[in-house]
Formats: C-alpha cells, structure tokens, sequence
C-alpha cells in the first residue's frame, strides 16, 4: 500500500515555478528543485516523474494563473482601446515595479529557453498564445463593433501586434531599456489601431 504524501503539492509545485523562474529550466538542477520545495528526490520523483514533469506542470500553472488576471482585465468595464492601454501598461509596471526582480516573464523565458527543442512545452506555450490570441481578437472586434477601434483593421493582426509588443517590453526591459521609451513603444503599438 502506498504511503499518503505528508505534502502540500500545490505549494511545492509554486515553490518550483518559482525556482525556475529564477534560473532558466536548463539552470535549475534536481538538487535546487529539492531546496526550493523542501521535498526530497524521491518525493519529486513520485509526484512529478521528472525534472521535466515538474516544469510542465509549473509552466501550466503560471499559464493559468496569468491568463486569469488577463481574463479579468479584458472581461472588465472599459473601453477596447482602454483595456489594451491598461494591458501594456500593466507589463511597464511590473518590470519596472520597485524591488522588482528582473525574472520577466516565465512564459516569455520558456519561448526562448525551451520550446525550439522541446516540442511538447512548444505545443503548451502554442495552445497558450492562441488561448490570448483569441482573447484579445474578441475585445478588439467589439472594440471595433463600439467605434472605439478602426473598423477596417484586421483584429487578428492587432491581437497578434498585442502579444509581440508584450514579448518585446518585457525582454527590452531586461535588456536595460528604460520605461520612458517603453511607454514610446505603448504608445506606438496603440497608434496601430
């Protein structure tokens, strides 16, 4: 009879995400997983099955948790072009909050880290594009329906412009651009629409 875990998985598996965040899935080794969770091998390895497991299932879970947030905005009051400004705008704040930590964006890291040699983290961050693709094509369309977005603009393109621009602050932040010409690039990329 298997024993009952004496864990909580949830929060080992936060524990993990974070520790990937911080160093890369290459960069994070068994044993930083060990320290980050307070688990030890065999206890990661029954869970999770592999390194890789884990960081599937860390990646979904901040997938999912920044979707949510992303969800709530675009779900939200404001004007099409308002909710786009705020989303552009939130990514400014968070790379440039105080005490900021300079990780970006974990899905962002895996793009470039991972998914060229990883097909199957490669079809999650797909499915994961197209999930705020389509998000973000609906906004723009009833923003276009509502007047406040130009009508003769393809809201696919636009959705698309959205998600690269996002890419773009995100990595140009830590590669040391400062805000005042990111908010240039905000301001540019709502000038498309």
């Amino acid at each position: 009879m298997a024993r009952p875990r004496k864990f909580d998985e949830e929060r080992a598996l936060d524990a993990a995400m974070e520790a990937f965040w911080t160093s890369g899935y290459e960069a994070t080794s068994t044993q930083d997983l060990c320290e980050a969770t307070g688990l030890g091998r065999s206890s990661i390895y029954n869970t999770f099955k592999s390194k890789h497991d884990l960081f599937e299932r860390a990646l979904a879970r901040y997938m999912d948790h920044k979707n949510k947030e992303l969800f709530v905005l675009l779900e939200g009051d404001l004007p099409a072009r308002q909710k786009v400004r705020a989303l552009l705008r939130r990514v400014l704040d968070e790379e440039f909050a105080e005490g900021a930590d300079g990780r970006g964006c974990l899905v962002v890291n895996a793009c470039v880290e991972v998914s060229a040699h990883d097909p199957s983290v490669a079809t999650s961050l797909e499915r994961d594009y197209g999930l705020r693709l389509e998000a973000l094509r609906a906004v723009i369309e009833s923003g276009q329906r509502d007047g406040d977005i130009a009508a003769g603009k393809d809201a696919r393109t636009l959705a698309h412009l959205v998600i690269a621009a996002i890419a773009g602050l995100r990595v140009s932040a830590r590669s040391g651009v400062g805000r005042t010409a990111l908010e240039g690039v905000v301001e540019a990329t709502l000038s498309a629409f």
